[in-house]
Parts: C-alpha cells; sequence; structure tokens
C-alpha cells in the first residue's frame, strides 16, 4: 500500500511538470473587470476556462461595441484626462484607441513570453499586444447570385453601377473594425472611395441585418467580418459565402491592454498581467479561433471553421495604417458624415 501510494505520488509530481499541464493559478486574487468588443458566446466560453485556471479571482466581463467603449471611457477620464475608469483590462476592436490611451498615460506596461512569436506588430513600450485578428472580407449567397457576376475586390464593390442598392456594410462611427477598414480603404484609394459608395447607395447597417439581406436576396454582396459568415456556416448550415478581395482583405489585430494601476477600478495589474498570459497561451489562442477569429502567432496550427491559412491572408492584407486611423479619426469621421452620411 505505500508503495501504491509512493508511486502515485510520484505520478501527480511528473505529471504537474509536464509541458502544457495546467497550472491553477490559485494565488492570483482579487477582482478585475476585462471589457471587450468580442462575441458574447466567446466571452462567455473565456470566462468558463479562466474561473478554472484563476479559481480565486473574479473576474467580471462584458461586452461593448468599440465606439460606445470610447465614449464611456472619455468620460470617465474627463477633460483633462485625469480620472478613473471603471476597468482593469480592454480587448478592443484594433489598435488606434490604445495608441491614443497610452498617449493619456493610462496604461501599464507589461510582457509576455511569445512576443517574439507574434505575427502583428505591437507596442515597443509593452503597453499593447494584438491578441486576437478580424478579418474584413466581402460576402455573397450563392444560392441567390453567382460569383462570377459580383464584384471580386473591394474598389469593385464601391464602384461596380451594377451594385447599387443591393450593396451594405458596418457603420464606422460605431463599429472599430468598420473605421479601421475604411481608413485603410481611403488610405488606398482616396476620400474619393466614400463618394463611390455614396453614389452607389450602400447600406449602412449591422452585421446581422446585412447578413439578414444576403440571405434574402436583397443584398447581392456585403462587407462584413469573416467571422460573422463562419459563424452563420457552422452554426445555422449556411451556405452564405465570402470572397476575399483581389486587392486585399483587411486584417484588424484587435488589441490587449491593461489600465495603470493608479486608474483602474480594482487596482489589480498583478492580476491582469496573470490573465493576459493566459491570452496569449495555447488555451487563450485556442478559444480566440473558436470564436472564429485568427491567432495572432506565428504558425498556430488552428485556423476557424472554414476559413483559410492566416499566412495566406497576412500575404494579401491591405493594411491599415494605425498612426494615421488614430491622428485621423476625426477628419474621417467628418468625410464620413458629409461623403456618405449626409
Amino acid at each position: 500500500m505505500k508503495k501504491l501510494l509512493c508511486l502515485c505520488l510520484v505520478l501527480v509530481l511528473t505529471l504537474g511538470l509536464l509541458p502544457g499541464a495546467l497550472a491553477v493559478n490559485e494565488d492570483v486574487e482579487g477582482k478585475i473587470v476585462i471589457a471587450s468588443s468580442m462575441y458574447q458566446f466567446v466571452l462567455d466560453e473565456m470566462a468558463a476556462l479562466l474561473k478554472e485556471e484563476f479559481p480565486n479571482l473574479d473576474i467580471e466581463f462584458y461586452y461593448k461595441g468599440t465606439s460606445d467603449l470610447i465614449s464611456q471611457l472619455s468620460g470617465e477620464m474627463g477633460p483633462d484626462h485625469s480620472g478613473i475608469l471603471s476597468v482593469d483590462m480592454l480587448l478592443v476592436a484594433e489598435p488606434s484607441y490604445s495608441l491614443e490611451l497610452k498617449d493619456y498615460g493610462y496604461l501599464h506596461a507589461f510582457d509576455i513570453d511569445c512576443k517574439d512569436q507574434l505575427a502583428f506588430p505591437y507596442d515597443p513600450d509593452g503597453f499593447w499586444y494584438p491578441v486576437r485578428v478580424c478579418n474584413m472580407v466581402l460576402a455573397y449567397n450563392p444560392e441567390k447570385y453567382s460569383a462570377e457576376e459580383l464584384p471580386k475586390s473591394f474598389k469593385a464593390f464601391a464602384e461596380d453601377p451594377a451594385m447599387k442598392g443591393v450593396i451594405s456594410m458596418g457603420n464606422p462611427l460605431t463599429s472599430g473594425t468598420a473605421f479601421a477598414s475604411v481608413s485603410a480603404l481611403t488610405e488606398k484609394y482616396g476620400l474619393e472611395y466614400l463618394n463611390a459608395l455614396r453614389a452607389n447607395n450602400v447600406m449602412i447597417e449591422s452585421g446581422s441585418t446585412a447578413l439578414g439581406k444576403l440571405e434574402s436576396g436583397e443584398c447581392k454582396e456585403i462587407m462584413i467580418l469573416e467571422e460573422s459568415v463562419l459563424k452563420k456556416r457552422k452554426e445555422e448550415g449556411s451556405r452564405l459565402a465570402v470572397i476575399y478581395p483581389e486587392d486585399g482583405n483587411v486584417m484588424i489585430p484587435s488589441t490587449a491592454m491593461i489600465v495603470s494601476e493608479a486608474k483602474s477600478a480594482n487596482a489589480n495589474t498583478e492580476a491582469c498581467e496573470a490573465v493576459a498570459a493566459w491570452f496569449f497561451s495555447e488555451a487563450g489562442q485556442k478559444a480566440i479561433v473558436g470564436g472564429y477569429m485568427h491567432s495572432v502567432i506565428k504558425g498556430f496550427p488552428e485556423i476557424p471553421f472554414d476559413s483559410i491559412a492566416t499566412e495566406k491572408l497576412i500575404a494579401s492584407d491591405m493594411g491599415v495604417n494605425w498612426e494615421t486611423a488614430y491622428h485621423g479619426r476625426d477628419t474621417l469621421v467628418d468625410e464620413w458624415n458629409k461623403r456618405v452620411n449626409n
């Protein structure tokens, strides 16, 4: 019996030392609040996984669109940027807001073990890192229209007169990923791109509304995040299909940030660093891919359901100038309102 107990003890200790074995962070305590623009079902799954990993840490997730979150945090910061935020961590749609928060002194610098393996740029001072990748594409309904008769590029999407009144896209005034995409497209094609969208009577609406119109045939083609189509294909058996634009898809690395201790809700940056490390772990990145988004790790072995290799998408990425998106935000909003919304 003693020999059996000793053998069991050795096995337990050995398994605890195996690479990839779950190390429960029982010493991480307190509370943190994480705001994110990810799908609620992804946040729910992450919350369950994190509860296992951090049994003594109270982690509160809440979903908020990037535009609404920016408005909320701006109010909390106040005009002199000295206020305390109601969150401890942020997982926002695109990096331009990370640049802004860094400039305002609201971020806590941290390190991650895998930064040399990241496939996308990160802040050299450690204030933000890309944690997931959204991908803006075109989509259509092969049960209603043939791919051969539809635009294969973002440029043609806006300019083809045959598409007048039957195209749809998200609102860059409320969606961070739509804003990033419009920033990239206007940098590539000029502000005339907005004129073309207006001339083609583009419908500006939510992704769920656009997908519904695609299914009914009211829309021939939409500009939308790849993940929205993939989710519908897997979970509903939808036939809606993705077109990866010939002039380049727009990859949008969404960032993870930790709010500085002096300006955060719970002043628990130590716990935030531990949770951030999980997001970049194999388990965290698998949860990202399970949410139909791409991993930020080079050569990650998994891709979202029904997608194509992340490396192939990176090779065709149109790219977004995040400094332009940050510093030119107000100008682009004004131009959008004048040229598209007016």
